[in-house]
């Protein structure tokens, strides 16, 4: 397995996920970082960008799942990025994380994230 990555980090999109019926009519930002683990020897040794992941195209996949059907759990909403993830060819595991700030907690927080790891079969 090569060590490259590519990493996508702070990719913003509304969404409608959650388990209180609030969250699905409001909605409310989802971050989303998605580190993908695959050789990129090939793609620099030809400067061939059909060797890799075209992390534009990459990054409006992930926004329309974000912004696609509404699920309760975010843990739900990781796993389907992960599966566009990994539907990229070069790529053979990928970290996705998926940050909810404006989860309904009735406390001071930061942050609520969920963090996947998912590799090919």
């Amino acid at each position: 397995m090569s060590p490259d990555r590519i990493t996508l980090k702070g990719l913003r999109a509304r969404g409608r996920h959650g388990v209180l019926a609030a969250e699905r009519e409001l909605g409310q930002e989802f971050v989303v970082d998605a580190t993908l683990f695959l050789d990129t020897a090939p793609a620099a040794a030809g400067d061939d960008l059909t060797k890799t992941v075209h992390y534009g195209e990459l990054a409006q996949a992930l926004v329309e799942v974000v912004e696609g059907e509404p699920v309760e759990l975010i843990e739900t909403l990781a796993q389907r990025l992960a599966d566009v993830c990994l539907a990229g060819e070069p790529v053979r595991k990928v970290e996705v994380s998926v940050h909810k700030p404006a989860a309904p907690i009735p406390l001071p927080f930061d942050d609520v994230i969920v963090t996947i790891e998912r590799s090919r079969g």
